[in-house]
């Protein structure tokens, strides 16, 4: 039998809807909006040779060690995302630094990359 989920209100302050998500749908629209395509995040045939696939050989297993996510050494988890880290996308274009350049990336399983994309970015699940 699927599992139901409890209705809530909207996370956003002032909202009075109530959602089986986080957000109501015109707030998730909104978020989604703000958060852009993958293309118009720079996610392409570039980032996908020059920046995923050298992050991913170069860490083949999780290497977080976010103490939030419940463990101080790394993960050791198969990575399969790859993470810009310690800045994001944006903050390295911003910079003026290539942000297909692997040095500024990190392999990261599933739920780890979930949980810091969520925490971190703007217009996250959690914000």
């Amino acid at each position: 039998m699927p599992r139901r989920t409890a209705w809530r209100v909207c996370n956003v302050p002032g909202c009075p809807e109530y959602t089986r998500h986080s957000k109501c749908d015109d707030h998730r629209g909104e978020a989604e909006q703000q958060r852009g395509s993958a293309r118009q995040r720079g996610y392409d045939v570039e980032h996908e040779q020059r920046f995923r696939k050298p992050v991913l050989l170069r860490d083949p297993t999780c290497v977080c060690t976010d103490e939030g996510h419940g463990h101080s050494s790394p993960c050791g988890q198969p990575s399969r995302h790859a993470d810009h880290y310690p800045q994001d996308r944006r903050a390295l274009a911003a910079a003026g630094l290539d942000p297909n350049d692997p040095r500024y990336g990190r392999g990261l399983c599933g739920p780890c990359h979930s949980s810091h994309t969520a925490a971190e970015q703007p217009g996250g699940w959690h914000r």
